[in-house]
């Protein structure tokens, strides 16, 4: 357990309705942790995480609130730490895409990307990680992507907004982990949720050595891993989850 924190410990995943953030937030509840399924608009699905994770012997509760938007973030936060207390395992998932050529790339989905991204990282972060500070233990994990290593082709907005992640995690390892906290970021390459639909994968996943795409489940047991004990040492860095793409 955490130091000064009995009980389980407590995690909150963003934008965990669906896909990638889903399968981490059942997952480190099934390592034992109490998780806050955040999501922005999709109810239905955030309950259904809720159940999955509830009826399997977990312990969960969903919150509504988009993390693009920091006044509604910090409202949410703040009743979520007054009614639960203090949150030890911080996972930034939340995040979209607004592909396009950069030439016709419209205001808003740079801005949209961005905000949701680095806005969101920032928005849910920092009320946080204080407490951890005074317990001298906790774990931040953010997503980001191999779009933010190596960029790709239509995703000038996506790319900058990860490898915006990368910088702010490596910055925020280096302040806190004297205190105890790791900060660390994961870079998924193609894994198949929703994110996926209209690509030619049949074009695509040749070029992966390992000939599949990545499934949800697996980067959230390495999400697990970090969010663990056995992680205490390893912060400021960013693993890929490619199948070798990288």
């Amino acid at each position: 357990m955490s130091p000064a924190q009995p009980g389980p410990r407590r995690a909150i995943v963003t934008g965990a309705s669906r896909g990638i953030g889903a399968a981490i937030a059942v997952e480190l509840a099934r390592v034992g942790m109490h998780v806050v399924v955040n999501y922005r608009s999709d109810a239905e699905r955030a309950a259904e995480v809720v159940a999955t994770i509830t009826g399997s012997g977990g312990t969960a509760t969903a919150a509504r609130f988009d993390v693009a938007d920091a006044q509604a973030t910090a409202d949410a936060i703040a009743a979520l730490v007054e009614r639960g207390g203090a949150f030890d395992v911080v996972v930034n998932n939340a995040g979209i895409t607004r592909d396009g050529p950069f030439p016709a790339l419209a205001r808003d989905a740079w801005d949209a990307v961005l905000r949701t991204t680095l806005d969101g990282f920032y928005n849910v972060t920092q009320p946080l990680v204080m407490a951890m500070v005074r317990r001298r233990w906790g774990r931040i994990i953010n997503m980001s992507s191999v779009s933010g290593i190596h960029g790709n082709r239509g995703q000038t907005n996506y790319a900058a907004a990860k490898a915006g992640i990368i910088g702010a995690t490596k910055s925020l390892a280096a302040e806190l982990g004297k205190r105890g906290i790791t900060v660390n970021a994961i870079a998924p390459g193609l894994i198949d949720t929703e994110m996926l639909h209209g690509l030619p994968l049949a074009e695509i996943i040749p070029t992966i050595p390992m000939r599949r795409l990545g499934l949800p489940v697996e980067v959230a047991k390495l999400v697990a891993f970090l969010a663990g004990d056995d992680a205490a040492y390893i912060t400021g860095q960013v693993i890929t989850i490619d199948g070798g793409m990288t």
